[in-house]
């Protein structure tokens, strides 16, 4: 319906966030499906192809059956989604807490100012990172968060560089997270330590917590 659009859903559920400013908080994912890029690491390939259109109003209907003001939106890409906007002023109206996880890869101009952004750079070893939008970097709020998914040592230089080649030194939530079972997080650690480096090492705390499994 005109008055009702709708967006291609592939699951909506309840669980514990894992990641970011907000981990270890009852949230709500809204997960969209559909996605033009083909990370080498992506862990919710089966979001791809296995959605089905779903309106705004029965999206919001089925959240207020959980008992938290958080909500995450993720994808595959969000941003692909033409009634995304539509669907978070929906929901930055009934009060919740929204943040978005996005690629790089996607303009975030658009994005209603009161939704919170995590975005993910990509780095050289997603096979994506030719595709990062650096005007993005400009855009992104103090309140946003820049996050960058480690898998090797070259990534980790690579994404210290684009740290220090847009000025991003003292934005207060940048996150490095490495591929979970690829890259050890001590060692990581030991690399964030040696250079002194002001951001944040993020474990996928869901996957310690369940596994790498679908709906958590």
């Amino acid at each position: 319906m005109k008055d009702d659009p709708s967006i291609s859903i592939n699951e909506i559920f309840y669980s514990i966030q894992g990641e970011a400013k907000n981990s270890g908080k009852p949230t709500v994912f809204i997960r969209t499906a559909g996605c033009p890029f083909d990370c080498s690491y992506c862990d919710t390939e089966y979001a791809f192809t296995e959605g089905k259109q779903t309106s705004v109003s029965n999206i919001i209907n089925k959240i207020e059956n959980y008992k938290t003001k958080y909500i995450t939106v993720t994808g595959g890409e969000p941003l692909v989604q033409k009634n995304i906007n539509i669907l978070f002023n929906k929901l930055l109206e009934n009060k919740y807490y929204v943040s978005l996880e996005t690629s790089g890869l996607v303009d975030i101009s658009s994005i209603p100012k009161n939704v919170e952004i995590v975005m993910d750079i990509k780095t050289p070893s997603s096979n994506e990172s030719d595709k990062n939008i650096i005007e993005n970097l400009k855009i992104i709020k103090l309140t946003d968060v820049i996050k960058f998914v480690i898998e090797t040592k070259d990534d980790y230089e690579w994404s210290k560089n684009i740290i220090f080649n847009n000025s991003l030194t003292n934005h207060p939530n940048i996150y490095f997270s490495p591929v979970h079972d690829k890259l050890e997080p001590s060692l990581i650690a030991s690399w964030i330590l040696e250079d002194s480096l002001n951001v944040t090492l993020q474990l996928q705390i869901h996957k310690y917590i369940w596994g790498d499994v679908r709906g958590r």
